[in-house]
């Protein structure tokens, strides 16, 4: 017989990923103000006019503290407070290309955070948080200039992180309702078709999401069925 107290802790889990997060839909929105300021900022030929826009985008993020906060996304939260640092070091600068520089670091990083708010409804739980950190593993390996992973090197590595994801959905598969568990899944595969017809997608994070997929795809066959 199945865990009551696991099953109810794992269908609130999964059916709240399907919910709309007010806060973060609101620091999404902030954060692409953010980005846009950042890009403004970047496109001015004179210092005074990028530090206008820089001071703009720092303003917006002090604004946006407590719906950050709220949408709970830490990846999120990590990548503004390192572009924060990079705006408020770009306002200090004495010259127009160190200012971009820096603005160019923070716009990555509000990059970085506006995806990873998007991406919220897979990492709000723990097998979520497992394929986000090992996304996040991928991009910080392909920025990597010396020392660069071979390709069956990077595969291998996101293999041995999607262990544990296929670890997880196995324990879902077996542990939750047939219905319940299928929609998470099918929420997963969905993901990652998404994510494979974006463009400019890297060779690791194509792997990624293929066999994140394939994996899935093997736990949805055993839940046919309530299909």
């Amino acid at each position: 017989m199945k865990n009551p107290s696991f099953l109810a802790i794992a269908i609130l889990i999964i059916f709240s990923s399907f919910t709309v997060d007010k806060a973060c839909e609101y620091a999404t929105s902030n954060m692409n103000y953010v980005k846009s300021e950042t890009e403004k900022a970047i496109a001015k030929e004179d210092i005074n006019q990028a530090k206008y826009h820089a001071y703009k985008a720092i303003n917006a993020i002090e604004k946006s503290k407590e719906q950050i906060k709220e949408c709970g996304c830490v990846y999120a939260e990590h990548n503004i407070k390192d572009g924060k640092t990079d705006l408020i070091s770009a306002t200090k600068a004495t010259s127009l290309n160190g200012a971009r520089i820096l603005l160019n670091r923070a716009l990555e990083h509000m990059t970085d955070a506006i995806e990873s708010i998007e991406d919220h409804e897979l990492h709000d739980s723990q097998y979520g948080t497992d394929l986000l950190a090992m996304n996040t593993t991928i991009s910080d390996l392909e920025k990597v200039s010396m020392s660069k992973p071979t390709e069956m090197e990077m595969e291998q590595k996101i293999d041995a992180s999607l262990e544990k994801y296929r670890q997880s959905l196995e324990k879902i598969v077996n542990s939750v309702d047939c219905a319940s568990a299928r929609a998470f899944a099918e929420n997963i595969y969905l993901h990652c078709e998404q994510q494979l017809l974006l463009p400019n997608l890297t060779e690791g994070k194509k792997y990624y999401n293929y066999k994140t997929k394939e994996i899935t795809a093997k736990a949805l066959e055993k839940l046919e069925a309530c299909k």
